[in-house]
C-alpha cells in the first residue's frame, strides 16, 4: 500500500504541474501543445480523484474508529462504528479501482489501426462473411466516432471479399479492436443452398497499431517495388495504367500489394504504411519474446489461428469463446453494436493483469 501512496503523490503532484503550465500565456497559445498537455492530464484525473476518495475514506474511517474507542456513550459509539463500516468499505472500494487505474497501459492503445480481413474456409460464403466482418468494423467505427479508409480490396464476383485492409483512425481505436484480432467462425444457411443446410465458414482478422515513419526505419535498399496494373474479379484489367503496388521486404519477406487507388504514388503511400504496422507488429514481437513473455492478445492465447468467435445466425447468437460471453442479438452486434463484447473482453483483461500483479507481489 505504501507503494501506491507513493505512486498516487508522484502522480498527483504532476497533475498539478499540468495545471500550472496549461495556464501559462506562451503555452496556451501553441495548440499542439495544449492538445497533449491536455490529454496527459485527462489521463491522470481519474487517478487523481480516485485517490483522494481512497485517501479520504480511509482518514474518515480512523477518525471513526477513535471516536468509538474515546466515547462512552453507547448511542454515539454505535454510531461511529456504523461509521467506520461504511467508509472501510468506500475506502476497499476506491483502492480497488485505484489499483485498476494505475495498471500499466498497452503504449499501443492510443494508436490508429490497420486491419486486415481474409476470407478463410468456406468459399465464397466465407468471402461474403469478410464482407460482412468489414461492414460491422465500419459501423462500429461511426458510431465511436471515429474515420475508416481503404486501403486495398480483392473483391470476389459476388460482392464477398477475399481480403480487404482498412486502417481505422480516432482516439483509442486501438484498445477497442485489438481484441479483434483471431478467427471469427459464422454459422448459417447460405443462399444458394437448396436444402436448407447450416455451413460454417471462418475468415480471419488481424488488427496492427499503426506505426509512425520514425518508429520504423526502411532503408529504401531493402524494398524491391513492382508496378502492374490493377486487376477486379476474374483477372479482368480495370485500369490502363500501371498504377498497382508491390512492395516486397527484402530482409522479412514481407509482400504487400495495394491497387485500390488510380494513382501509383498513391497506393505506393499506403502500401509504405501497412508494411510499416507489419514490421511494427513484429519488432513488438520480437521484444517480449526477447523478454521471454509469450505473445499473445489480451484475452486468451492471442493465436491468430485460434478460433476467437462465433456468429450463428439460426439461433441470433454470437459468442466469443475466450470468456465463454453470449449474446442472442446478432443483428445488432454486426450493425456495429460491438460495446457489449468489447467491454466483457476488457474487464477480463483487467482482472487477469490484476492477479497476475498480486502474484507477483513478494510474501513478507
Amino acid at each position: 500500500m505504501a507503494g501506491i501512496e507513493e505512486r498516487l503523490q508522484a502522480l498527483a503532484s504532476r497533475y498539478h504541474e499540468l495545471e500550472t503550465e496549461l495556464a501559462r500565456p506562451e503555452v496556451y497559445q501553441d495548440h499542439g501543445q495544449v492538445q497533449r498537455l491536455s490529454q496527459e492530464q485527462a489521463k491522470l484525473r481519474d487517478v487523481v480523484e480516485t485517490g483522494r476518495r481512497w485517501q479520504d475514506a480511509e482518514r474518515a474511517a480512523r477518525e471513526a474508529a477513535e471516536m468509538a474507542q474515546h466515547e462512552r456513550d453507547p448511542e454515539v459509539v454505535a454510531l461511529a462504528e456504523d461509521e467506520e463500516r461504511t467508509q472501510r468499505a468506500a475506502a476497499a472500494g476506491a483502492y480497488e479501482q485505484l489499483r485498476a487505474l494505475l495498471l500499466p497501459t498497452d503504449p499501443n492503445d492510443d494508436r490508429d489501426v490497420v486491419v486486415e480481413i481474409r476470407a478463410g474456409t468456406g468459399g465464397d460464403e466465407a468471402a461474403l462473411f469478410a464482407a460482412d466482418l468489414f461492414r460491422m468494423y465500419a459501423r462500429y467505427a461511426e458510431r465511436q466516432r471515429w474515420g475508416t479508409e481503404v486501403i486495398d480490396t480483392n473483391e470476389t464476383a459476388g460482392h464477398g471479399f477475399k481480403e480487404i485492409v482498412f486502417e481505422v483512425h480516432g482516439h483509442g481505436a486501438y484498445s477497442r479492436l485489438k481484441y479483434e484480432s483471431g478467427v471469427h467462425r459464422v454459422q448459417r444457411v447460405p443462399e444458394t443452398e437448396a436444402q436448407g443446410r447450416i455451413h460454417t465458414s471462418a475468415a480471419s482478422v488481424v488488427v496492427l497499431p499503426e506505426a509512425e515513419e520514425l518508429e520504423v526505419d526502411i532503408d529504401e535498399k531493402d524494398l524491391k517495388i513492382d508496378v502492374y496494373r490493377s486487376t477486379g474479379p476474374g483477372g479482368q484489367s480495370v485500369n490502363t495504367t500501371d498504377s498497382a503496388v508491390r512492395i516486397t521486404h527484402l530482409p522479412t519477406g514481407l509482400v504487400v500489394a495495394i491497387q485500390d487507388e488510380k494513382s501509383q504514388i498513391k497506393n505506393r503511400a499506403k502500401a509504405m504504411r501497412v508494411l510499416r504496422a507489419r514490421l511494427y507488429d513484429m519488432a513488438e514481437a520480437q521484444r517480449e519474446a526477447e523478454l521471454k513473455e509469450t505473445r499473445r492478445s489480451m484475452v486468451g492465447s492471442g493465436d491468430r489461428s485460434e478460433k476467437i468467435r462465433t456468429y450463428n445466425f439460426p439461433q441470433s447468437r454470437v459468442t466469443d469463446h475466450r470468456v465463454d460471453f453470449t449474446l442472442h442479438q446478432l443483428q445488432r452486434v454486426l450493425d456495429g453494436e460491438l460495446d457489449p463484447i468489447v467491454e466483457r473482453l476488457a474487464q477480463e483483461d483487467q482482472a487477469r493483469r490484476l492477479l497476475e500483479e498480486s502474484e507477483a507481489v513478494p510474501v513478507t
